[in-house]
């Protein structure tokens, strides 16, 4: 982790004016995805939303690194790891980012596809170097002490409830519909628990258990590493608890993690993948129940966001008087 000693402290406005700048990029990554919506081409989505992304954050007041990217795993469109946007009038600042999470969402018409993005301090965001993807445990504020990646699916279920107030066949978990994750969903289910599984949509799922209205309890599995640092900013911000640890797909993966030097049986705290102040936004796409799809009215174009900062949710609603992209 690099040391924020020597970073200036971050004012009101600067906080405000990265604020903008985000939601910003993921209303103009979310608008321009949305003309894939239900076309079945997910290359063709996540480039529009990138470009549009790219653009948006190219002019932005002050200097940002993306430290951790979406793309290279899959060879999909990308805001490489390393990429430096903005004017560098303005304060600096660290991106976590996936222009569009949920691409298959988003190519099917199913709800749940986001633009999301995630800033920091300097030196705040935890790059996985190498890494792809991630084992994590997510939960609201009241179990963030008791998780913990070494205990069994069983164990964590058990001590999660209790911290919780409620009865394991009283908790909903969320686990992504992957092949990697049949025997976790099996055991989950077998211990009593309820499993939703949706196709996708790791950041998504995350927010479900962080918001109370959504009534979650937990987030279980593997999903990428862009997805968990973007998911640890939220965290921080609401008080949430979330561990984390390097989960290789492929055996390529795995002996580049080695060979970088870091180790894939390090078990990292919220604190460890976002050390410092970060905000998470995130754009509606697809629609779903945390924000919904834009729309065109008289003449406008209406995107909705969460803005996941410094303690707070916001729900805004951004209104510009231009259409939809041909």
């Amino acid at each position: 982790m690099q040391c924020q000693s020597e970073v200036a402290p971050r004012t009101g406005a600067d906080i405000h004016t990265l604020e903008a700048v985000a939601l910003a990029a993921t209303r103009s990554a979310a608008v321009a995805s949305y003309a894939w919506v239900g076309r079945h081409d997910q290359k063709a989505a996540d480039a529009a939303a990138t470009s549009a992304m790219r653009k948006a954050l190219a002019d932005a007041p002050g200097r940002g690194t993306v430290v951790i990217g979406e793309g290279e795993k899959d060879d999909a469109p990308m805001l490489f790891n390393g990429e430096i946007v903005g004017n560098g009038q303005g304060p600096d600042f660290d991106i976590a980012v996936d222009p569009l999470e949920g691409t298959s969402f988003c190519a099917k018409d199913l709800p749940g596809a986001l633009a999301t993005i995630a800033f920091g301090e300097p030196g705040t965001l935890w790059s996985p170097g190498p890494g792809f993807y991630m084992d994590k445990i997510v939960v609201p504020p009241g179990a963030k002490d008791v998780i913990d990646l070494s205990d069994p699916p069983e164990r964590t279920l058990v001590k999660v409830a209790e911290a919780l107030g409620k009865k394991v066949g009283e908790l909903r978990v969320v686990i992504m519909d992957k092949p990697r994750h049949k025997e976790l969903i099996a055991r989950v289910l077998r211990a009593g628990a309820a499993v939703q599984t949706p196709a996708g949509g790791d950041v998504g799922g995350s927010l479900a258990v962080l918001l109370p209205t959504l009534d979650v309890d937990l987030l279980l599995g593997v999903g990428g590493t862009p997805e968990g640092v973007m998911t640890a900013a939220a965290v921080r911000a609401l008080g949430g608890g979330m561990v984390g640890r390097l989960a290789p797909q492929r055996d390529e993966e795995a002996d580049a993690i080695r060979a970088a030097g870091m180790s894939l049986d390090r078990i990292y705290n919220c604190d460890e993948l976002v050390a410092g102040d970060a905000f998470f936004v995130a754009t509606g796409v697809s629609g779903g129940p945390l924000v919904g799809r834009p729309r065109e009215c008289d003449g406008t174009t209406i995107a909705e966001s969460l803005l996941i900062s410094r303690g707070q949710v916001r729900h805004i609603t951004h209104t510009t008087f231009e259409s939809f992209p041909g």
